[in-house]
């Protein structure tokens, strides 16, 4: 389904034999391919490209009117509203936590809640900004929403900030964001969702301001919406990013400089020094323009369907563990990310095997969400001090992980047998080279044929 609007799904693939397969690409979590009506509008808009503002040549009202567009149909994309919203356009979600991390006002005493579950980068760039507690988990991975009102509870008018994921890139799970919300509004805080997962799957949609289950900032990435060409949002109130000034300062984000004095530029540009990426902006908006007329709710519906129809497939593969729900008829909260590991076989040999002879993309280790992982596995913080003095003394330690095979929009009932098929062919000693681990086990490579 969708086939037609990727580009790149007809590669053939080496395999390590020498013969060449049609690659299955399931590390879509990862990063996505280019959807075509982005790369046609890249292709289009090339010839027209200029730098944007103050430029009194054609190309550069051309380049400013697309730049500028594209701000606000990122704003539209999430349901928000033009005049009190805005988008700031950076690299990635990455980045755009970053930034908020260093222009949301915070108190000394303030409490940034947060989970177990989430991505590094929406983690570490709030633990030097005040105090980050975390909601639990349960056993089988969902969050543990009445500790998080265990920790409202306590801490109460402290918390300034809820910042979770919408979806997570291990487990699939997707968050009840507008119920979290709600509940964070009560005490007085603001949330933002970590959309990076979420967007290329569901409709977002923030709600008006006024309402108690708004979404007062969403961070999201291009390349995971089949727009890699290097850019991000955040789209969160224009009012809080007119106050502070910005972390990264130079040309664009200023309105006057004397010898001994900086007055900022408005909402979005104090936010967006130096040149900008126009290309990944452009890409960017496309991409969120085509989703919405792609239809979510089929999207929706065949990313459910063909998660339904791995789960049922992978659950029979001799030793395999699934982490997260592993049954097929609740798909209804969660998206297309799988993660296993087969008995008695590393993660990073299992991924090795699936790319160098299977012709499979999928991805091994902790996805950068180490403290959700080691939780899945069942190690202690214990097992984790170990691993951390031992590589903070230089010595080898294995890498804990998973196997995470993700589905885009395009992928297919047969990508999925083909995976299925290369795993008992795995689990039976059917594969063609050994394998030696490298950077300290994380990655394996084939070093001879068997």
């Amino acid at each position: 389904m969708f086939s037609n609007a990727i580009i790149g799904l007809d590669l053939d693939g080496p395999l390590i034999d020498g013969r060449r397969s049609r690659f299955v690409n399931f590390d879509n979590a990862a990063s996505t391919p280019p959807l075509r009506a982005v790369v046609e509008a890249i292709q289009q808009f090339l010839p027209y490209y200029a730098a944007v503002h103050r430029g009194t040549g054609f190309k550069a009202r051309i380049s400013t009117a697309a730049y500028d567009e594209a701000h606000e149909a990122m704003v539209r994309f999430v349901g928000a509203s033009t005049t009190t919203n805005v988008a700031i356009i950076g690299r990635n979600t990455t980045d755009a936590i970053n930034k908020l991390a260093y222009r949301f006002p915070l108190d000394p005493d303030s409490v940034i809640v947060s989970t177990m579950m989430e991505h590094h980068s929406n983690d570490l760039p709030w633990r030097q900004r005040g105090e980050l507690v975390r909601v639990r988990v349960r056993p089988d991975g969902r969050l543990d929403e009445d500790h998080f009102d265990d920790l409202l509870a306590q801490f109460g008018r402290r918390v300034a900030l809820v910042t979770i994921t919408g979806a997570s890139n291990v487990t699939g799970y997707v968050q009840p964001i507008h119920r979290l919300a709600r509940k964070a509004h009560a005490v007085g805080a603001r949330i933002l969702v970590d959309a990076a997962q979420l967007a290329p799957h569901r409709r977002i949609d923030v709600k008006p301001d006024d309402d108690p289950e708004h979404l007062d900032f969403v961070a999201l990435s291009a390349h995971k919406m089949y727009a890699p060409f290097g850019a991000g949002a955040l789209i969160g109130p224009r009012a809080l990013f007119r106050q502070g000034e910005p972390e990264y300062r130079g040309g664009g984000a200023i309105e006057v400089v004397t010898g001994d004095d900086v007055l900022w530029a408005d909402a979005p540009d104090r936010d967006e020094a130096g040149s900008p990426n126009v290309i990944g902006a452009l890409a960017t908006a496309v991409a969120a323009r085509s989703l919405v007329d792609l239809d979510r709710a089929r999207v929706q519906e065949h990313e459910a369907a063909l998660t339904a129809y791995a789960l049922r497939e992978l659950r029979l593969v001799p030793g395999i563990t699934l982490y997260g729900e592993t049954d097929p008829r609740r798909t209804d909260d969660r998206v297309g990310v799988i993660s296993f590991n087969l008995a008695s076989r590393d993660h990073g040999l299992v991924a090795a095997i699936l790319g160098y002879e299977g012709g499979i993309g999928v991805r091994s280790g902790c996805f950068c969400a180490q403290q959700y992982v080691a939780w899945l596995l069942g190690l202690t913080p214990a097992d984790e001090d170990r691993r951390c003095r031992a590589r903070r003394a230089g010595l080898p330690w294995p890498k804990p992980g998973m196997v995470r095979a993700s589905f885009g929009l395009y992928n297919t009932f047969e990508e999925v047998d083909i995976l299925v098929d290369m795993l008992h062919r795995i689990t039976r000693g059917e594969y063609r080279c050994s394998y030696e681990p490298r950077l300290n086990g994380a990655e394996y490579v084939p070093t001879r044929a068997i």
